[in-house]
């Protein structure tokens, strides 16, 4: 365990008092804006948040520390995710937003700068008090065998006390296994698959991206009043299959009606013709597709081409700011779920992501840029809570219940399953040409509660929660 020594705190607190005396300024940190985690309410941040992106890097919120937080070692974190594959488009999401989290988190920007670059940096230090922050990132190409081999040479040669990602959830359940073995904890962000927290769950697996279950319930609340009867398809790999089981029980519980078997195509299909053809001949009000990178785009071209869109409707949740204006512009006016966009929360760390994302990127938040954040902010508030001891045990100790401020407002780590409550949204369509990704008009937030979906040898943990299903049946 890291600890503080006796003598050095004492000649620190002398140390603070003379230069406070002499009227040296304090090193601040951000806070947010309701409670923050476990047992200590944070307070108001002193300025309200600019309503606009300023046009050079805002300071975030700022609170004094609390005295003598310091540790012996620096603390090591690592960051994978997928800079250079498959599902790049999302790691950049990532990237960004997981160090504009530890420097609202910390207080100050990192090693690396103002503007964290992958190609240039594959570190980025922090100072929290008087503990140092190593951050180490590493891309994985959302391939499970090189998120292995990443995942062991941060564990055995960085030692890393904490691991956060992936974007693929087919190499999350892999990364899962090590950090397992090892004991050391995991933050998931972004990937979404039921089985992280379901059947592949273990105690030291945790997560700030939401699941299968509440992209469907979330959905479900407007589309099943709006369709009666629904088609789907998805990958075939464990996010999809999680994702169609939930889009099933969640709109079937609502009302709806499936008239055909799910569907499912392998994850790098490039010629969905024969899939849409099965959607078209269902006979279907709605199909609900789910899918993640690049392959939306021909499986929405298949339809296109096919005439799906002019059959039946499309129901889907809204998805990243850089597709939406591709295949969307005939969804104007209409209203359906999402995970995240940055106009529809509104508190201190939403607007710091949002203001530092345009000012140092160059860009709104996207879909996955709240994941990352949390997780940064998930990481400082555990190592605040356990006073700078990383130990697996002291760590899963202080994340099961965990209670923290995101730009997503509170996130509450269910001790169950580690499943992430957090805000969703439902947002209407408005305007697919708008400066800033700004699509949408703000209808309402909801904040799904998804069943427990643990092995079976495991369901006693669940407690009181609905059991592998929404009606526990």
């Amino acid at each position: 365990m890291k600890k503080s020594l006796r003598v050095l705190f004492f000649v620190m607190v002398i140390l603070m008092l003379v230069l406070t005396a002499c009227g040296g300024g304090n090193t601040e940190e951000p806070v947010d804006t309701n409670d923050d985690m476990v047992n200590e309410p944070v307070e108001e941040p002193v300025e309200e948040p600019a309503e606009e992106p300023a046009e050079a890097p805002t300071e975030a919120p700022v609170e004094e520390p609390a005295a003598g937080l310091t540790c012996e070692e620096p603390i090591k974190v690592g960051l994978i995710t997928d800079a250079t594959g498959s599902l790049a488009i999302y790691g950049a999401h990532i990237l960004r937003s997981f160090m504009l989290g530890m420097e609202y988190a910390t207080g100050a920007p990192g090693s690396a700068g103002g503007m964290f670059d992958f190609a240039a940096a594959q570190e980025n230090n922090f100072m929290l008090e008087g503990c140092e922050i190593q951050v180490f990132v590493r891309d994985d190409q959302s391939n499970p065998e090189n998120t292995a081999t990443v995942a062991r040479e941060l564990i055995d040669v960085e030692g890393v006390d904490i691991l956060v990602g992936t974007v693929s959830s087919g190499a999350t359940a892999t990364l899962q296994g090590i950090a397992f073995e090892s004991k050391v904890p995991l933050i998931v962000a972004p990937a979404a698959a039921n089985d992280i927290t379901g059947v592949n769950f273990n105690e030291y697996t945790f997560r700030t991206s939401r699941n299968n279950y509440q992209d469907a319930i979330n959905e479900c609340l407007y589309l099943a009043k709006q369709y009666e009867s629904f088609v789907q398809i998805a990958p075939d790999y464990a996010f999809g299959w999680g994702s169609a089981t939930a889009f099933r029980d969640a709109c079937s519980l609502a009302g709806a009606t499936f008239v055909a078997d799910d569907i499912f195509a392998p994850a790098d299909t490039t010629d969905f013709t024969p899939y849409m053809e099965q959607v078209l001949d269902s006979g279907a009000e709605a199909y609900i597709v789910t899918w993640a990178g690049s392959g939306f785009v021909p499986l929405m071209q298949a339809a296109t081409d096919l005439g799906v869109n002019e059959e039946m409707a499309l129901g889907a949740t809204f998805i990243d700011n850089v597709l939406m204006p591709l295949w969307y512009g005939n969804a104007v006016g209409s209203t359906n779920g999402i995970l995240y966009h940055w106009s529809a929360p509104n508190n201190a760390a939403n607007d710091f992501l949002f203001a530092e994302d345009k000012a140092r990127y160059g860009t709104a938040p996207d879909l996955f840029d709240a994941d990352g954040m949390n997780a940064a902010i998930m990481v400082v508030e555990a190592i605040k809570a356990t006073n700078g001891d990383v130990s697996g045990d002291a760590l899963v100790g202080v994340m099961e219940g965990m209670t923290f401020e995101g730009p997503k407002g509170t996130v509450y780590i269910r001790p169950e399953d580690h499943v992430a409550i957090q805000d969703m949204y439902i947002l209407k369509l408005i305007d697919l040409t708008a400066a800033d990704a700004a699509y949408y008009e703000y209808v309402e937030t909801t904040r799904p509660e998804p069943p427990c979906l643990l092995p079976e040898e495991l369901a006693d943990r669940c407690g009181d929660l609905p059991y592998g299903s929404l009606s526990g049946e």
